[in-house]
C-alpha cells in the first residue's frame, strides 16, 4: 500500500486487523489465500469504493464483514464486535447490510412494501415501526409510489432500489453493495448511484460500493484497490487515479476523462518545444478536464 487516507472519525465502525482467508478443501494441501495481511479501518459516514480485478478478493472481504464468512486469520470488528465469535452474528448482521448483485435474488415478496417489510419482520420489529421503516425506506430510494406494484414488473434499476429499500428498513450502520449495478443498463446504474449518494450524503450511513465501473469510485471519499488478496492502493479518488501505470499494472482501468488527460500529457511529453501546455493526472470529470484542454489550447506562446 503506497497511499494513505485520514479517517473522518476517531472510532472506525470496521476495524480489520492483520486478515487472511483462503477457501480451505478437504485435500489437505497447502492454503492459498484469497486475502492476505489486510490492515485496513473505515470511518462511521464515510463512502468507500472497492475495486480490483475479478479473483482479487473484494466480494471475499464483504462477506468476512457481514459475517457470511469467518477469518482464516486475523481479525475483522464491526463496531468493536469481533465477528469471529458466533454470539456476535446476530448483532453485526443487523449492523452491516449486503445488496447483492441480482436484485431477483433479493426480492422474496409479490408487493414491493410486503418485501421491504421482511428484513425487519424477520428481527421481530413491532408492526408499527415496520410500517414507519418500510415508509421512510421507500421514499428514500425514490419508489414511495411503487409501494403496491409487483417487484417482478420492475426494471432492473427499479428492483435494485427495492432491494436497497429493503436493506435499509432494517435500520443498518454500513450498507455494502457488491456489484450492485453489475447486471444494470446505464439509467438503472444512475439510479442506484444517486441513491447510494443520498443514503450517504443525507442519511450519514456508511456505505462500501464494490464495482467495476470507474465512474461509479469518483463519487466515493475513499478508494481501496484489491489486487491479488493484497491491498494494493488506497487514497482519495484523485491519488488512486492519478496513479494511471500502477492502476493498469493491477489489470484495471481509470476513469475515461482520466486517461484522456495522462494521453494528452504523454503527447505534450513528447512534443517539440517540450510541454507547451500541462494536464493534470488527477481530473475525474469531464467538465473539469473540458475547462483545462480549452485553457490550454487557447493559450498562444509569444
Amino acid at each position: 500500500m503506497e497511499i494513505t487516507t485520514e479517517a473522518k472519525n476517531a472510532q472506525p465502525l470496521v476495524k480489520i486487523e492483520n486478515l487472511f482467508f483462503d477457501y480451505r478443501d478437504a485435500s489437505g494441501s497447502p492454503p492459498e489465500y484469497v486475502l492476505k495481511n489486510i490492515n485496513l479501518e473505515i470511518a462511521q459516514g464515510s463512502f468507500v469504493a472497492v475495486l480490483g480485478h475479478n479473483g482479487s478478493g473484494k466480494s471475499t472481504l464483504a462477506k468476512l464483514m457481514n459475517m457470511i464468512l469467518s477469518p482464516t486469520k486475523g481479525k475483522v470488528y464491526i463496531n468493536g464486535l469481533d465477528t469471529s465469535l458466533e454470539a456476535n452474528t446476530n448483532e453485526v448482521r443487523r449492523m452491516v447490510g449486503m445488496v447483492f448483485q441480482n436484485p431477483d435474488n433479493q426480492l422474496v415478496a409479490t408487493i414491493v412494501e410486503e418485501d421491504v417489510a421482511f428484513g425487519p419482520e424477520n428481527l421481530g420489529i413491532e408492526p408499527p415501526e415496520i410500517r414507519r421503516r418500510v415508509e421512510e425506506a421507500l421514499l428514500t430510494v425514490g419508489m414511495s409510489e411503487y409501494r403496491m406494484h409487483a417487484p417482478h414488473k420492475l426494471s432492473g434499476g427499479q428492483k435494485q432500489r427495492i432491494a436497497i429499500a429493503g436493506v435499509i428498513a432494517m435500520d443498518p450502520r454500513l450498507v455494502i453493495l457488491d456489484e450492485a449495478t453489475a447486471m444494470l443498463d446505464p439509467v438503472g446504474r444512475g439510479e442506484v448511484l444517486s441513491t447510494i449518494r443520498r443514503l450517504n450524503a443525507e442519511l450519514g450511513m456508511t456505505v462500501v460500493l464494490i464495482t467495476h465501473y470507474m465512474n461509479e469510485a469518483v463519487y466515493a471519499d475513499r478508494v481501496i484497490v484489491l489486487n491479488r488478496g493484497e491491498l494494493y492502493l488506497d487514497g482519495t479518488p484523485k491519488q488512486v487515479f492519478s496513479r494511471f501505470e500502477k492502476m493498469r499494472a493491477a489489470g484495471l482501468d481509470v476513469p475515461q476523462v482520466t486517461e484522456l488527460m495522462h494521453m494528452l500529457q504523454k503527447e505534450q511529453e513528447n512534443s517539440e518545444p517540450l510541454k507547451k501546455y500541462t494536464f493534470p493526472p488527477d481530473i475525474l470529470h469531464t467538465m473539469e478536464a473540458a475547462d483545462i484542454i480549452e485553457k490550454s489550447y487557447s493559450y498562444r506562446p509569444e
